[in-house]
């Protein structure tokens, strides 16, 4: 089940602005991880701004080695996932196995848990498997929907693009209980890019003109569709027929729309392709390379 807060700092307190639980799951919501977490998060409204280490209420909970992939590509439709583990470290009187117990990991945007502008978890809780009396590793996922049941807005906004931060949630059913941790690594959330190429004409006599035209587009969160990536460095690149290796030829820039248009001359057969190197809120993508035979 999805944990989906958005929250901002407002006069020096938190407050949440949209929790996303669908009503297919309602009639389950009061004992799920999902609805618990979200009902810890909204309890901060109206404080002061609590410890990245410890919560106000405190479990004793704290969280270490936590690890999460470098970067996660999130497209406009499908649900992506990605795998988090960490060490959770508790007291002996807990029992990490009770169904009064659970933990999952969280990313957030911002400078601090407290302060997120937008935190995110996973649909369900991790798996924790104890390595002594008051340790376990933990294995949990985190879930985005680019676009939520019904077509509605979805989890991000394309100025969520970037780094964001990572830690963990654990907590208590019984007595509301909690610990929340932040700033235990970091990952990027990025706007899923494509790229394509098309060299003419085909086949061409060597030492003739190819054109090379292509369009860099990427991801765009707030309606679901792509938009060209303008103002960019693309590298034009070749590989000879034969070849696994793709030379740069030149390097030129997506227009106001996104699209590409260069020359070269013909020499040998091979292909023409578009590679682009990335940046910290769009993953590097290379064109599928498209032959051409030199006659």
């Amino acid at each position: 089940m999805r944990i989906r807060a958005t929250v901002a700092a407002v006069s020096g307190a938190l407050a949440i602005s949209a929790f996303a639980v669908p009503a297919s799951q309602a009639a389950d919501s009061a004992t799920s991880y999902k609805a618990e977490a979200a009902k810890i998060f909204a309890a901060q409204s109206g404080k002061t701004a609590f410890s990245s280490t410890t919560a106000a209420t405190d479990l004793g909970v704290t969280f270490s080695n936590l690890k999460i992939a470098k970067a996660v590509k999130v497209g406009t439709t499908n649900h992506v996932s990605t795998t988090v583990t960490y060490t959770l470290t508790h007291g002996a009187n807990y029992d990490i196995n009770s169904s009064d117990f659970d933990s999952g990991p969280v990313i957030y945007k911002g400078s601090s848990v407290a302060g997120a502008e937008n935190l995110l978890g996973g649909e369900l809780p991790a798996t924790c498997t104890a390595t002594s009396d008051t340790t376990a590793t933990c294995k949990g996922n985190i879930d985005i929907f680019p676009i939520n049941e019904g077509g509605t807005a979805g989890d991000l906004l394309n100025s969520d693009a970037g780094k964001w931060s990572a830690g963990a949630i654990a907590l208590q059913y019984s007595t509301g209980d909690y610990s929340l941790q932040g700033d235990l690594g970091t990952t990027l959330v990025q706007r899923n890019s494509k790229l394509t190429v098309n060299a003419t004409p085909e086949p061409v006599k060597k030492g003739k003109t190819i054109t090379v035209v292509g369009k860099l587009s990427r991801a765009n969160w707030e309606d679901n569709k792509y938009h060209g990536y303008t103002n960019q460095p693309v590298k034009l690149q070749f590989r000879k027929k034969g070849s696994s290796t793709y030379t740069t030829l030149k390097t030129i820039k997506t227009n106001s729309t996104g699209d590409l248009k260069t020359t070269t001359t013909a020499t040998v057969d091979g292909y023409y392709r578009y590679s682009f190197a990335g940046t910290t809120t769009t993953p590097a993508v290379s064109a599928t390379g498209d032959f051409v035979d030199v006659q």
